[in-house]
């Protein structure tokens, strides 16, 4: 039986094994997992799990290295340092270790800084890019700020590097009512005055992306390549209300998809993320990994975790036309971990 290893995933990563586990060829894995808290709901999933240094650098990679030559790992699925592992693909290589990751450099460092992955894409044809700055001090904010808010949009900002929804935040005009605010719900909004007077406690601040807000649908396109970046299928996800989502099959977001993995060629799986204004699709950002809500795009029939576990295995895999028109949503599912002992707090074997 082939052992794969993930490191340091988000608890989605137990949904990842057990589609993979629970795969339609009847081929059987055995899983290993590892992570800081021994405790994370993604342990729960494997076979075996161990606590994770946390460590940086060549320390990390020696740790990565004795892993998987200690439990004879076959495939490592890494999300924790993926660029830094990257660059030792030929170390894993010469243990014996396949690395489903995307080996090709400087695509994967832009595609973690939204900067430098715009900056490629701009003047190709490939997609659409929101009107954006990046700024470093206040002034130039509060500069790109008046420029992209007199062009008649909303502004945002976020970080050139960040995960998911951190640091995001959406300029509200006005000052609100802070009384009313501070008894509502959390939201993501912030005055300019609020934030340049934050930014404005530093003389500089690690880069922001100041952007134009896409006011329209939201779409997550969960894709699959093979281990040379050729498309085998893109399912597009648009977020609802709440927790809904829609599969639906769109000719001009697969149209992009094949665009982007033509120009880019990433492996394996991997997430485009768009959003519309004014009826045209403009770019996020675009995941060299498994996203969040993976699982939920695996409802169409395709199982893309599995899938792409063939691929970096080298062996051919063919996915079945998706279904499309599913509604879909997600709950909360109680997970038992190991047994512990009341008086110690210890788990119980």
């Amino acid at each position: 039986m082939k052992k794969i290893w993930l490191n340091r995933w988000f608890s989605v990563a137990y949904h990842y094994v057990n589609l993979i586990r629970g795969n339609e060829d009847g081929k059987q894995f055995v899983f290993y997992g590892t992570h800081p808290n021994i405790d994370h709901v993604s342990l729960s999933a494997c076979d075996f799990k161990e606590t994770e240094p946390e460590v940086e650098g060549e320390e990390y990679i020696r740790f990565c290295l004795d892993f998987c030559k200690r439990n004879g790992i076959d495939l490592f699925i890494p999300r924790l340092h993926m660029e830094l592992i990257a660059h030792h693909l030929d170390r894993f290589e010469e243990i014996g270790t396949r690395v489903m990751v995307c080996g090709n450099i400087e695509l994967l460092e832009s595609m973690m800084n939204k900067e430098k992955f715009y900056l490629s894409l701009e003047g190709k044809g490939v997609v659409d890019i929101p009107e954006y700055r990046v700024v470093n001090t206040a002034e130039g904010f509060a500069d790109a700020y008046r420029e992209l808010s007199q062009s008649g949009s909303r502004v945002c900002f976020k970080p050139t590097e960040s995960e998911g929804g951190m640091g995001f935040r959406i300029i509200k005009e006005g000052s609100g009512d802070p009384l009313k605010e501070l008894y509502g719900w959390v939201t993501l909004e912030t005055t300019f005055d609020e934030a340049y007077r934050t930014l404005s406690s530093v003389e500089r601040f690690d880069d922001l992306m100041v952007m134009e807000m896409l006011e329209d649908e939201e779409y997550s396109i969960d894709c699959l390549a093979d281990a040379e970046g050729r498309l085998l299928t893109a399912i597009p996800r648009r977020k609802s209300e709440g927790r809904v989502y829609h599969l639906e099959q769109s000719g001009e977001l697969l149209a992009l998809s094949n665009r982007i993995a033509e120009n880019c060629r990433i492996p394996y799986a991997f997430n485009i993320q768009v959003k519309y204004n004014k009826g045209v699709p403009k770019l996020l950002e675009i995941n060299p990994r498994m996203s969040g809500g993976l699982y939920i795009t695996c409802l169409s029939g395709v199982n893309i975790p599995y899938l792409a576990v063939q691929a970096a295995f080298g062996e051919e895999c063919r996915p079945p036309e998706p279904e499309f028109g599913i509604k879909a949503s997600y709950v909360e599912q109680a997970v038992r971990l190991d047994r512990f002992s009341p008086e110690s707090g210890t788990p119980q074997l």
